[in-house]
């Protein structure tokens, strides 16, 4: 059950008694121990559910909101985050829960005017360090994540998600950037471990993706780890089959049925923009804002 006062609160207490263990205490290291672990975590799902900036964090509930942010600021850097979301995913892939026919697509999140005054979006970023003071694991990538497309200053979110909608894997690059030529680095993000021995599952059984992933190489490589396509071709690439006729070659086979359930990634997109703080980039780093993506998708796990 959900404690009283919850309208600030989206942990039931059997949910957060599964991630609590999962989190550094920061035991044996320089500083005090990490307390409050509850109220801090909630305090950065209100955050980016609302999309109220950090100073406005109900200090009653919350505490002081310099410690929010600089605890999802660490768990953004050193990787917490990703390893809570690994586990979930163990677990669910252990209870038989994971439908491994992956749905992958990307969608577009407006960077607000606080998200882009810093290194401009065509100034190389990577590889910079984030704080000598934090322990670094993740690299902000090249231009924060922020990139120029037709609706301005926007940034990408590149989604695969299970065959019940629930992701599996994430990517955060400028909103310029072709879908397709992302999905190389999105499949190499899955990586679920199994409790027992052997080795961690990479590998979908399919991948479902709509017409900007139909190109040969992508096919050559789904083909080369023995991964279904489930892709259906370009207009073009049908029209120009056409023009050569029997030269042409087969049109490669896709699963009308299959195809059908593409709309699962569509359907979580919609459910995480319900969070505000997704829905509008105001992080002025990619790291933090891809960390409340995968704090979104602990949730949706959580909630499985």
């Amino acid at each position: 059950m959900r404690s009283t006062g919850s309208r600030y609160r989206v942990f039931t207490d059997e949910q957060w008694a599964r991630i609590e263990p999962l989190l550094p205490s920061n035991q044996g290291r320089r500083g005090h121990p990490f307390g409050d672990h509850r109220r801090v975590v909630e305090g950065i799902a209100y955050r980016y559910r609302t999309g109220i900036p950090w100073r406005d964090l109900p200090r009653e509930q919350f505490g002081p909101w310099q410690t929010v942010w600089k605890r999802h600021r660490r768990y953004a850097a050193d990787g917490t985050w990703d390893r809570v979301l690994t586990q979930v995913l163990a677990e669910a892939d252990a209870a038989g829960m994971i439908d491994w026919a992956v749905s992958v697509d990307a969608t577009i999140a407006r960077a607000h005017q606080h998200a882009t005054n810093t290194t401009r979006p065509d100034q190389d970023t990577g590889g910079r360090a984030n704080h000598k003071k934090l322990p670094v694991t993740e690299v902000e990538p090249p231009g924060h994540g922020i990139g120029r497309s037709r609706g301005g200053l926007t940034t990408k979110i590149h989604h695969a998600v299970d065959g019940r909608g629930r992701p599996l894997a994430t990517i955060v690059t400028g909103g310029q950037r072709n879908d397709g030529a992302v999905l190389a680095q999105v499949l190499a993000e899955i990586h679920v471990p199994r409790p027992g021995p052997g080795a961690a599952r990479t590998r979908p059984e399919a991948v479902i993706a709509d017409r900007a992933y139909a190109t040969g190489v992508i096919r050559t490589e789904l083909r080369r780890r023995r991964i279904r396509a489930v892709i259906p071709d370009k207009k073009d690439q049908i029209a120009a089959r056409q023009r050569r006729g029997s030269r042409g070659g087969r049109p490669p086979a896709v699963d009308g049925q299959a195809y059908r359930r593409r709309n699962v990634v569509e359907r979580y997109f919609a459910l995480a923009k319900q969070w505000r703080g997704l829905a509008t980039r105001y992080d002025k780093l990619a790291i933090t804002y891809r960390a409340a993506v995968t704090v979104c998708a602990i949730l949706t796990w959580l909630r499985a």
